[in-house]
């Protein structure tokens, strides 16, 4: 049977060779749940006591998932064999680590004797801690208890001295693997939120500094390990990550009605591991303060703003305000003096509120909508502050809404977040601009509000306006302000779709955004909307030339409104206009060009740059006495700029109708042709002054603009002007075409011709 078996680099059996490997020699059951958990640690421990004869002062225990009897179908095996200094225990080790690795079985193993094992867990609070889950499997029972026992009440008398390192430990796996709440593939054991965190609340309550594993934590932690079996045997292999491409085989395992029920699932399990931990490491830092203090006097209490006091390091309700009727306000008062001070709010004090605080009148009184406001600008403190609120149902009293938007993916790889964490993430990015604008409170909640028509049908941009304006209505907001959280909602991708996609210097693009625009005042709002709906999405969702390109938008849109005036189009580079041909200018991220006046000189210049691996943002094509000038914003593809001289070289060379150049560029554009979902053709007649919009949605590939711009060439068009926006994996560029508006022949010739390109 091991002559099934292939060994990898570090001893153990290949993930695939183990399944047969394990279910045949070592009887290892698979399932999913807290039932089939046990059988597999039964099953292993079975095997295991095969493989150690009875001997005084050897124990060989098992720590980890096997300790706990909580067994992936994939998981490790956590060993320790433990020895009162009897002779030949290293030839008594390897009788026990050879077999488990012939079996196929992953090991994490160790041999110490009692004193060692103490002393490394005094020095490592990781072994410290898997000792509290140590459980003898075979051997010496008093050699096992008296290991179990001293690890245990070491920990529980040095756990509060320990905590802030392992919290610093803590805090930067966090850091590397993100919230397991908020992400489309989390990590199920170490982001935040997961199976680990779940073994520091264990760790903690061991120490018996706080009643960490409430029910509530209890069930969602054998929620996520049932997730945790059902991807392993999805995948058939140990894997802790939630991948995309196995969301749908889990979902389908555990029952559940489709992959985004299984992300919210996990999403509410990680938000109450995470809220669980977050309470128990406050109670440790209470109750290390209060030892340091060395007095038996309560801690002191500070109002903090009406109705709230600080209580030993936490918010708590002022007695006036427990004992009078509450007032509705009260949850959002409170929130927001959290949000400011960066202060907690206490356990009790949630559950009080969530139980008798009373609802929102509608509209909601004045001090209500201050206190929302207070909260959506608090900058850091807003997000914490909103999930505490979150957890206990007191979101849900203030924005119904809530309910639906709560963990819902976004199946956008450009998005980092959940959807409500997107929004509320975006009114803490909206604080950083909100001196900019005349409205920082409209700012505050159209940031709020922006997405809020996601995952309903329709466009999110349209469906969403009611749905904004009603929750403004009941807010308090006056006609005119709740008409403007709506035009907000609608015009949200209004300033990057025209900046990515159309022509600046075209007067119809700046007359048609200030138009819908109305005014300078929205305009100020919507651009930093924008800028912080963008930090709130992901690093792929903005860039250095997408922030210009928008502000150049802005600062052309604010003369028009200001003036009444369109802006002129900006006038070529005077240097393009004379001297000798071919001119090549490389200016930071420009590339301007002139040559004789010829077709097709955009797309040779979009292939020259493809071969130096950088991408056009923007493209302009004009001719002016004579000379055909293109004018180019690129970035590199891959993150390091190209060398100048060689690509100044090309550039030359392939202007001047070098054929070596040209077929150089042919080749490697085919070359690097992307798949995907098929692309898309869409017009625009009324979309600038002189020319008609053509509109291609397609996968990314290098050289795309060449291979297109070729084919409109060839295809008798001429080309003014292109943008080029990435959406991820996807791309949306727009050609301006010279001249009226073509048949539907010529349409046709002209789509079929682009198509034929990518």
């Amino acid at each position: 049977m091991t002559s099934l078996i292939k060994k990898n680099a570090s001893g153990n059996a290949d993930d695939g060779d183990a399944n047969l490997l394990i279910n045949e020699v070592v009887g290892v059951p698979g399932g999913i749940g807290e039932a089939a958990r046990r059988g597999r640690a039964a099953a292993y421990d079975s095997f295991l006591r095969g493989l150690l004869p009875a001997r005084d002062g050897v124990a060989l225990l098992a720590v980890g998932g096997l300790g706990r009897r909580q067994c992936a179908p994939y998981g490790d095996l956590d060993l320790v064999l433990v020895h009162a200094g009897v002779s030949g225990i290293d030839e008594l080790a390897a009788s026990v680590w050879y077999p488990i690795w012939d079996a196929g079985l992953r090991l994490d193993h160790s041999v110490r004797t009692v004193a060692e094992a103490l002393s490394v867990a005094q020095d490592d609070v990781k072994v410290a801690l898997g000792l509290l889950d140590a459980r003898l499997v075979v051997g010496d029972q008093a050699l096992a208890d008296a290991l179990i026992n001293t690890a245990a009440d070491h920990w529980r008398r040095t756990a509060v001295r320990h905590l802030p390192a392992l919290r610093e430990v803590t805090e930067a796996r966090w850091q590397a693997h993100g919230e397991l709440a908020f992400l489309l593939e989390g990590d199920l054991k170490e982001a935040a939120g997961g199976l680990r965190d779940v073994g520091l609340l264990r760790a903690i309550s061991a120490a018996g500094i706080t009643d960490a594993l409430r029910p509530a934590v209890r069930a969602a932690h054998l929620r996520l390990l049932d997730t945790r079996d059902a991807l392993h045997q999805q995948v058939g292999r140990r894997v802790d990550r939630l991948v995309a491409q196995e969301r749908d085989g889990v979902a389908t395992l555990l029952n559940l009605e489709d992959r985004d029920a299984l992300l919210r699932r996990v999403a509410g399990d990680a938000r109450t591991v995470s809220h669980a931990l977050d309470d128990a490491f406050r109670a440790a830092d209470r109750l290390r303060s209060g030892r340091s203090r060395g007095g038996n006097g309560r801690p002191a209490r500070r109002p903090v703003a009406r109705d709230v006091v600080e209580h030993d390091g936490e918010l708590v309700l002022a007695r006036t305000a427990i004992g009078a009727r509450p007032d509705p306000s009260l949850s959002l008062r409170m929130a927001a003096a959290s949000a400011t001070t960066r202060i907690p709010i206490a356990r009790a004090t949630c559950e009080w509120l969530a139980a008798y605080c009373p609802p929102l009148p509608a509209p909601w009184p004045a001090e209500a909508r201050a206190a929302l406001i207070t909260l959506l600008g608090a900058g850091p403190g807003l997000v914490p502050a909103w999930e505490t609120c979150d957890r206990y149902g007191l979101v849900d009293g203030w924005l119904p809404e809530w309910t639906r938007l709560r963990s819902l993916p976004q199946h956008n790889p450009v998005h980092r977040f959940t959807l409500d964490r997107h929004l509320v993430q975006t009114a803490h990015e909206a604080s950083r601009h909100a001196r900019e604008v005349e409205r920082p409170d409209l700012l505050l909640l159209g940031a709020l509000l922006h997405d809020i028509g996601k995952g309903l049908p329709g466009d999110h941009s349209t469906v969403g306006v009611p749905v904004a304006q009603a929750v403004a209505t009941r807010v308090g907001l006056p006609t005119p302000e709740v008409e403007l959280i709506g035009k907000l909602v609608r015009l949200h991708l209004l300033l990057p779709d025209v900046a990515t996609r159309r022509d600046l210097s075209d007067p119809v693009t700046i007359a048609s955004v200030a138009d819908a625009v109305g005014d300078t005042g929205t305009l100020d709002v919507l651009h930093a909307l924008v800028r912080a709906d963008a930090a709130a999405t992901g690093p792929a969702a903005w860039s250095d030339w997408k922030g210009r390109l928008v502000a150049e938008l802005v600062a052309r849109v604010r003369t028009a409104l200001d003036t009444g005036v369109l802006p002129e189009p900006p006038a070529p580079d005077p240097e393009l206009l004379a001297g000798p041909l071919p001119v090549v200018h490389l200016t930071g991220d420009r590339v301007s060009v002139a040559a004789a006046d010829r077709r097709g000189l955009l797309a040779t210049v979009a292939g020259c740059l493809a071969l130096h691996r950088l991408e056009v943002i923007s493209a302009d094509a004009s001719a002016v006495d004579g000379r055909a000038l293109v004018e180019c914003r690129v970035q590199p593809r891959y993150g390091l700029p190209p060398d100048p001289v060689p690509l100044r070289a090309d550039l030359r060379r392939a202007v001047a109708g070098d054929v070596s150049v040209t077929q150089r560029l042919r080749g490697r554009a085919l070359a690097s042709r992307a798949g995907g979902a098929a692309p898309r053709v869409v017009w625009h007649r009324e979309a600038a002054t002189d020319a008609v919009l053509l509109e291609l949605r397609a996968a990314d590939a290098a050289g795309l603009l060449f291979r297109v711009a070729c084919a409109l060439d060839e295809a008798g068009a001429l080309v003014r002007a292109a943008r080029i926006s990435t959406l991820g994996a996807d791309v949306v560029d727009a050609f301006y075409l010279v001249g009226g508006w073509p048949d539907d022949a010529t349409r046709a010739r002209l789509e079929a011709a682009v198509l034929a390109a990518v």
